[in-house]
């Protein structure tokens, strides 16, 4: 992960597959700690998913939030 752009893209992009997602939810939890904030805990992973591929997939939802979260956090360590 010492790629320029794939960093950037990790910081910037829609969050679409688990393990990215929770390395980000770590990245930015570490950098957290190091300017001693703290942020709110990240979305769980869904359990409820039945694997059909459903329209509105828990998925989806995840990832919205994921990256919700994700940008909230960019804002709050970016500003504080």
């Amino acid at each position: 992960m010492s790629d320029p752009f794939f960093q950037q893209a990790l910081f910037t992009q829609p969050l679409f597959e688990l393990a990215t997602a929770q390395a980000v939810f770590e990245a930015l939890q570490a950098r957290a700690d190091a300017q001693g904030q703290s942020l709110r805990a990240p979305p769980p992973a869904p359990t409820t998913c039945c694997g059909r591929g459903c329209n509105g997939c828990v998925w989806e939802g995840f990832y919205a939030a994921a990256t919700y979260w994700r940008d909230e956090a960019l804002l709050l360590l970016d500003t504080g």
